[in-house]
């Protein structure tokens, strides 16, 4: 066994505990905040953790009338497609992922599609009433936000570009070592705030969270797509989601904030990489908590026609005017 492949591994590992750890954290840090914005004492930050431990030991039930195997394959689907997005995201605050060398954004993007297609297609084969309207209701959210997400990821690497030669420019490690910022004009950086706008709004639609968790809605149709789920497969759909959110909030940091402390202050070698791994985390938290702690507190959750003609209208406007004002500053 090679060198170079242990080194791989465990590094492998390290980031799968990590990013799992890290989002259970952020999960009960969500919980807890709300719940005091709201005036409530909220959960104890650890509750994510004795939820998942509870759900692993309890009994998985399966549907008489459900399709068994793809009912069993989706969890794990959706689990493996976020941890897989762990290895192509730049994390701690190290702008090189583990697999750089081997996907781009376009992947990201399939990825990040991957967790709503298995949750809409475990949906479907629970066989419940409820289960299939949250899973027609995903599909359709689906078609609502994954085109501005798509826009602004495609924007920020058309214009990258033009900066880096090369064909690199789809790659995140390229992204987060060459901040768009300092690289644009005037028109270029109100572009960049646009498509930055663009993506917090799609976050909390990325992870179902309100006034997006339509398909869900446990007031209206008692959990939706996970009504007949319980057990370990609830417990890999529940992991999913604390993942995604850490995967969603370092996207955004590495494609707009892919900045460090240590080289600003100074300090390099171990203290350097820990500044800089805790500012890291300090960004991730403040972009969940601007894009998703904040909004699911201060909005109610829309209804179905309200949501996609928010992601059609405004927000692909918004990501598409960004594109332009990008182009512009380019070529004026």
């Amino acid at each position: 066994m090679s060198a170079t492949f242990v080194n791989t591994l465990w590094q492998g590992i390290v980031i799968l505990l990590g990013g799992t750890v890290l989002g259970l954290v952020y999960k009960g840090l969500d919980r807890k905040l709300a719940a005091q914005m709201q005036g409530r004492i909220g959960p104890p930050l650890r509750q994510p953790f004795f939820d998942i431990a509870k759900l692993m030991v309890k009994e998985n039930v399966v549907p008489d009338h459900a399709v068994g195997w793809l009912y069993n394959v989706m969890p794990i689907l959706s689990l493996v497609a976020v941890a897989t997005l762990l290895f192509y995201v730049p994390l701690g605050g190290f702008n090189v992922p583990l697999l750089s060398g081997y996907g781009d954004l376009i992947l990201v993007i399939y990825l990040l599609a991957v967790p709503s297609l298995a949750m809409m297609v475990g949906g479907f084969a629970a066989g419940s009433p409820f289960a299939t309207v949250g899973a027609q209701r995903e599909m359709v959210m689906m078609m609502a936000y994954e085109f501005p997400l798509a826009i602004t990821f495609v924007s920020l690497a058309w214009r990258m570009s033009t900066i880096v030669p090369g064909g690199q420019s789809f790659s995140l490690a390229v992204i987060a070592a060459n901040p768009l910022w300092g690289q644009v004009g005037p028109l270029g950086i109100v572009g960049l705030l646009l498509l930055l706008g663009a993506l917090l709004i799609v976050t909390p639609a990325e992870l179902a969270k309100i006034p997006f968790d339509i398909p869900e809605a446990e007031t209206e149709i008692a959990g939706g797509l996970l009504a007949e789920y319980s057990g370990r497969n609830l417990a890999m759909f529940y992991l999913a989601d604390a993942i995604k959110m850490v995967v969603m909030g370092s996207l955004t940091v590495a494609l707009f904030f892919p900045y460090g402390l240590a080289d600003v202050f100074g300090v390099a070698g171990a203290w350097g990489s820990v500044i800089d791994v805790v500012f890291y985390l300090i960004k991730v938290f403040v972009v969940i908590f601007v894009a998703v702690i904040t909004v699911r507190v201060g909005f109610a959750r829309l209804k179905i026609a309200q949501a996609t003609r928010l992601f059609w209208l405004p927000v692909t406007g918004v990501s598409l005017l960004g594109l332009l004002l990008l182009t512009l500053d380019r070529f004026l």
